[in-house]
């Protein structure tokens, strides 16, 4: 055999995987370079963990598969690896850590471990065929026109989702989970900003302010962004890993403020202020133009009714926006959905159909949170692989 194992993707959870499998290991990409997702993650700077990180924030059609991974190898393993590097990092928010100087020291430590390992690494290199054999697996390899076969006892795809295609992100991995019989679920971009149509929110592209925001699922306490196409900031894309199409979302653009019992004192001690001079006050005064028609937001303090204070602090706390859409893979940060976890060990992360096969990553239904928690999900997969490849 050439190799013990067939690492097929050079990003997190392929380079982690493979600095820890041990024996005979190659790594194929088509990048020109590995952890490039990596590169440019977190501005830069790598969100590479969450401190809090849970089951509870991923999102899979078995919510219990991510549970032996995650509790095996931990976001305390991951930080502790990152200290062993000595790499600074720094807390945001949220529990969200981030390296101090930049997300190149996460992609240097991963290519450290590598090389330690012994690892060949073979980059800018295309897959044309892959399959079974006698004693595990072949593939073509194919690089500046000239073609290798290569074999070995095990095979890993980390070669991830759908998410950023100019990145080189293709459906690679999915289509080798059909070829061996994994059912693949149904996927759509991830953490990904709205769009809406005829231009809705473009006036005010550019204004953000603190949100709830709210979807099929929890409701996301950060900041809300209008953009020229719609509705972007922290809190619409974790709203966006459980909205599906044609579903309304609700906006809470008062979400830390008792605004009916603010304009209520307001009125009984400045009943000439106009309501809109108030509500700038607690809201970025731009949208509080914008909105002014949309929600009747006219008058002054002291001609407001109990019942009409209470509809326009409703509509502002339980607004109801249906978006057209999302802007797609072309921005999302994930991809929700992928390879059938019914199908995969989640000690291993092993084929339960192919023996010596394992998918880890963001390939796997397994889709986490905005902060930390999909690169945690690279890594706790990883190491998962990694262990019983070690076997």
């Amino acid at each position: 055999m050439d190799y013990d194992t067939l690492v097929i993707g050079a990003g997190a959870a392929g380079m982690m995987c493979a600095g820890h499998a041990g024996g005979r290991v190659l790594v194929v990409d088509h990048a020109r370079a590995p952890g490039e997702k990596i590169r440019i993650s977190g501005g830069g700077r790598c969100n590479f963990t969450n401190m809090y990180c849970d089951p509870q924030a991923f999102i899979s059609e078995n919510p219990h598969f991510v549970k032996s991974a995650l509790a095996r190898y931990t976001q305390w393993d991951f930080i502790a690896l990152v200290d062993q590097h000595g790499i600074a990092w720094h807390e945001k928010t949220l529990g969200q850590l981030f390296c101090d100087v930049s997300a190149k020291d996460i992609v240097a430590m991963l290519r450290k471990l590598m090389q330690d390992a012994g690892v060949d690494l073979h980059l800018q290199t295309e897959v044309s065929h892959f399959a079974e054999s006698p004693d595990g697996f072949k593939a073509t390899l194919v690089k500046d026109g000239h073609t290798q076969h290569i074999t070995a006892k095990r095979a890993v795809i980390a070669t991830g989702g759908k998410s950023i295609p100019k990145m080189g992100a293709t459906g690679f991995a999915y289509d080798i989970a059909r070829q061996f019989g994994h059912r693949v679920t149904e996927t759509e971009a991830a953490l990904v900003p709205f769009t809406f149509p005829d231009r809705r929110f473009a006036a005010i592209s550019g204004v953000a302010c603190p949100a709830r925001v709210q979807a099929n699922g929890p409701a996301f306490d950060e900041a809300l962004l209008f953009t020229h196409r719609g509705l972007s900031g922290p809190a619409v894309l974790q709203a966006s890993n459980y909205w599906h199409a044609g579903e309304a979302i609700t906006v809470n653009l008062c979400p830390n403020t008792d605004l009916a019992q603010v304009l209520k004192d307001k009125r009984t001690t400045d009943g000439k202020k106009a309501l809109t001079t108030e509500l700038a006050r607690h809201l970025p005064a731009r949208l509080v133009e914008h909105l002014s028609g949309e929600h009747d937001l006219q008058g002054r303090l002291g001609d407001a009714s109990d019942t009409r204070i209470a509809q326009i602090t409703n509509s502002l706390s339980a607004w109801s926006l249906t978006p057209s859409g999302t802007e797609g893979y072309r921005t999302a940060e994930v991809t929700r959905g992928g390879i059938d976890t019914a199908t995969l060990n989640s000690k291993t992360m092993e084929s339960k159909s192919t023996p010596g096969l394992y998918f880890i990553g963001e390939a796997v239904d397994v889709t986490g949170w905005l902060g930390g928690y999909n690169f945690q999900w690279a890594w706790s997969s990883a190491m998962a692989s990694a262990r019983a490849l070690q076997g």
